[in-house]
């Protein structure tokens, strides 16, 4: 059992959200379309790595092929709000990944970034090694909600309890995140995660910032030259809860949609500035 203080726990996860009011707007589209192939049904097929570069080939069972091959909506799709609504700023997309949602305000940032872990190791049948820590410090391991067992919450304390029956479907798998997501946020991810530098990136990496405010977005995809230099696709939610979506390059049209990452002081995406030692990656 993990004592806390509830409303301290309420609190952070206001605080620790995505910032409603992004340092960095962008207008009209910033990309450059040849790198876009309209009929590409995956991140792998739709955006082509810039001149001179190329993906590498990666283990079919890895987090980073996972990502490379998430399907995408058609070529234009406009990115939805968990309530249906379109997200206002539009233009800071070149894809959005073909993945739900859900219907309440809960998949924001950090959140989108364990769902695609949580997602890939599902799908991996490596159920032992989906758990996060919610902000309390309290460990949900989706081994104990597939047994049966519920988070319980009674006064200043978390533990488990065991409510249902073993559950294993992929509809009880998505309300064990929809509880991660409602206790668990940016502050506590970047907690888990540890600091890798920017030259090191790999697919699967998360630039975060925990906290108040924080946001974080993850690295889809990466191709690479003769030379060793990276370049790197980006995704994120935000803020209210949104469709995943590759983020385009608002500062370089001609490599738009990808990073160039190496050597930078500060990373621009379209509604976040990160800091170079903010790149990190998950232990397991």
């Amino acid at each position: 059992m993990m004592k806390l203080t509830l409303a301290s726990s309420i609190a952070l996860l206001i605080f620790a959200s995505c910032n409603v009011n992004p340092p960095n707007t962008v207008d009209g589209a910033y990309t450059n379309q040849q790198l876009i192939d309209t009929s590409g049904t995956r991140i792998e097929t739709r955006i082509l790595p810039p001149e001179g570069f190329q993906r590498k080939q990666l283990d079919s069972t890895g987090f980073g092929f996972y990502l490379r091959n998430l399907p995408l909506k058609p070529d234009g799709s406009p990115v939805y709000l968990y309530n249906g609504s379109l997200k206002g700023n539009q233009s800071a997309h070149v894809a959005v990944v073909d993945m739900s949602v859900g219907k309440r305000d809960l998949q924001q940032c950090a959140d989108a970034v364990m769902r695609l872990r949580a997602e890939y190791l599902f799908h991996q049948k490596r159920y032992q090694d989906i758990h996060f820590r919610f902000v309390s410090g309290f460990d949900c391991a989706y081994s104990k909600w597939r047994e049966g067992n519920r988070v319980l919450i009674h006064g200043n304390s978390v533990s488990w309890q065991k409510t249902a029956g073993e559950d294993k479907s992929y509809t009880s798998f998505l309300k064990y995140m929809e509880t991660v997501f409602n206790y668990a946020s940016t502050l506590s991810l970047d907690k888990e995660l540890r600091s890798v530098e920017l030259k090191d990136v790999e697919i699967g990496d998360v630039l975060i910032r925990g906290g108040s405010p924080g946001h974080a977005v993850i690295v889809v995809d990466m191709a690479v030259n003769a030379e060793g230099k990276k370049r790197v696709l980006l995704a994120q939610s935000y803020m209210p809860a949104q469709e995943i979506q590759v983020l385009m390059n608002p500062v370089n049209s001609k490599l738009s949609p990808w990073f160039d990452l190496e050597e930078r002081m500060k990373i621009y995406t379209p509604e976040w500035t990160f800091e170079a030692f903010q790149l990190k990656r998950f232990e397991r």
